[in-house]
């Protein structure tokens, strides 16, 4: 029982952010800033489905408790979702041309 927990409210969430993560550095280093915003936006879309079809699985066809599931699923989508953020806006900030970095007031 504590293993279906285990995977599906620390491992699949953990799992889903981390392709979303490569693909997002990805997009950030071969199209760029802007480009890498746009997939945000589609990854806000995307993420959000994924946490509606995890809950749904979870509690529904596994047959896990939503008192327990729900806390440890979001709870680890969040952190991996704020450690998601802080990789990304790192190789954004990379991908500054020399140009702009120029015209920052420091």
């Amino acid at each position: 029982m504590i293993s279906e927990y285990f995977l599906m409210g620390v491992i699949a969430p953990s799992f889903l952010n981390l392709l979303h993560l490569l693909i997002g550095v990805y997009v950030v280093n071969a199209r760029g800033s802007v480009m890498s915003l746009g997939f945000t936006g589609i990854s806000f879309l995307t993420k959000s489905m994924g946490m509606i079809f995890f809950t749904w699985l979870g509690i529904s066809i596994v047959g896990l408790d939503y008192r327990i599931y729900v806390p440890i699923l979001t709870f680890f989508w969040f952190f991996s979702h704020i450690a998601e953020a802080f990789v990304i806006q790192h190789y954004m900030e990379q991908n500054v041309p020399k140009s702009f970095k120029e015209l920052q007031i420091k």
